[in-house]
C-alpha cells in the first residue's frame, strides 16, 4: 500500500493548487483555489481482496471552504469491512470512523472523536511552500513518479483536468478534486461527488467544531520555526544521511533492493514483482528528482 500512499500524498499535494492568471491579485499564501467558496459532497466505495481478506466499505464526506480555501473543513464518516477465512473458520471485522479536519489561516485542526478533544498544529505544507508554485511543482513530482496528465473530460459538468498514475485516476477542477479511482493491490477505492456548489455564501456555522478541548501540538517536534529548523546542525546532518541513503539507492539494483526491501517490511514480502518493479522504479524517479534539484 505504499505507493497507494505516495499517490494521495501527491494528491493532496495538487489539491493545494495555486493560483490562476486571473486571480494573482487575491495574494493570500493560504489560499488554495481559484474559487472563491464551495460545498462539496463526496460517496466512496471500496471493494477487493489482498493477503487472503476480502474487503469492502463505503463512506460520505463533505468539503466546505471559503475565501478562497484559506478557512476549509471535510467531515467525514465511513464504514469497512474485512472477511478472512482461515481453515474454513469466518472472521469478520467492522470498523466505523468519523474525521473532521478543519483548516484556517496556516492552522490545521483535528477532531478526536474518541478522546473527545481537538489537536492544532500549525500547516507545515503552507508555511513551506509559500512562494512556491506549488501546482506545477505537483504536477512535476506526478510526471516524474510515471503520472501522465489525460485530455480533459467533462465529469458532472465540469471541465476537469485529468491525471494517470499506474492505472489510478485523478479528476481535478480548478484544483479541486472531484473524482478519483484508485486500483492497488487488489483493492479499488472510488470516491465521486454527488453534489457540487460553487462561488455560494458558505454559513460560518459549517466551520464549528465540536466542543471539545483543544491541545496545542508543538511544530516539528519542538522546534520553534522552519527556519530555525532548517539552520540548525542536526538538521544539516539529517540532510547527509539523506544524501548518502539516495546515492545507495540510485546505485542500488532492482534484484539487490528487492531483497532488502522484502526482509525489512513484511507488507512488501506479499507484494508480485510487478508491484515491486513499480515501485522501485518510482522509488528511483523520485532519487533523481531530488538529486536534480540540489
Amino acid at each position: 500500500m505504499k505507493k497507494y500512499a505516495i499517490a494521495l500524498s501527491i494528491t493532496l499535494l495538487l489539491i493545494s493548487c495555486g493560483k490562476s492568471e486571473s486571480e494573482k491579485s487575491v495574494d493570500n499564501k493560504y489560499k488554495r483555489y481559484p474559487v472563491k467558496s464551495g460545498i462539496v459532497k463526496y460517496k466512496t466505495t471500496i471493494n477487493g481482496k489482498v493477503m487472503g481478506s476480502t474487503i469492502s466499505g463505503n463512506g460520505e464526506s463533505t468539503l466546505f471552504f471559503k475565501n478562497y480555501g484559506a478557512l476549509e473543513l471535510r467531515e467525514e464518516e465511513s464504514t469497512q469491512t474485512t472477511e478472512i477465512n482461515i481453515l474454513g473458520k469466518k472472521n469478520v471485522n467492522t470498523e466505523k470512523t468519523h474525521s473532521i479536519t478543519k483548516m484556517e489561516n496556516g492552522m490545521v485542526y483535528t477532531v478526536d472523536f474518541d478522546n473527545k478533544k481537538i489537536n492544532k498544529i500549525e500547516n507545515i505544507g503552507a508555511v513551506m511552500l509559500k512562494d512556491v508554485d506549488v501546482n506545477k511543482v505537483g504536477k512535476e513530482m506526478l510526471e516524474t513518479m510515471g503520472g501522465k496528465k489525460q485530455d480533459n473530460e467533462k465529469y458532472k459538468g465540469y471541465d476537469c483536468e485529468v491525471w494517470d498514475l499506474s492505472g489510478s485516476k485523478q479528476y481535478f477542477y480548478k484544483g479541486i478534486p472531484l473524482k478519483s479511482e484508485v486500483k492497488m493491490m487488489g483493492i479499488t477505492t472510488i470516491t465521486e461527488v454527488t453534489e457540487v456548489k460553487f462561488d455560494i455564501k458558505v454559513s460560518d456555522d459549517k466551520f464549528k467544531l465540536p466542543d471539545f478541548e483543544i491541545v496545542e501540538l508543538e511544530t516539528m517536534m519542538g522546534v520553534e520555526s522552519i527556519d530555525e529548523m532548517m539552520n540548525s546542525e542536526e538538521f544539516s546532518d539529517d540532510m547527509e544521511d539523506v544524501k548518502e541513503n539516495m546515492d545507495a539507492l540510485s546505485k542500488m539494483s532492482f534484484k539487490e533492493w528487492k531483497k532488502i526491501a522484502q526482509k525489512n517490511d513484511p507488507e512488501m514480502a506479499e507484494m508480485s514483482d510487478e508491484e515491486l518493479r513499480q515501485t522501485y522504479d518510482m522509488i528511483q524517479q523520485m532519487v533523481k528528482l531530488r538529486k536534480g534539484n540540489k
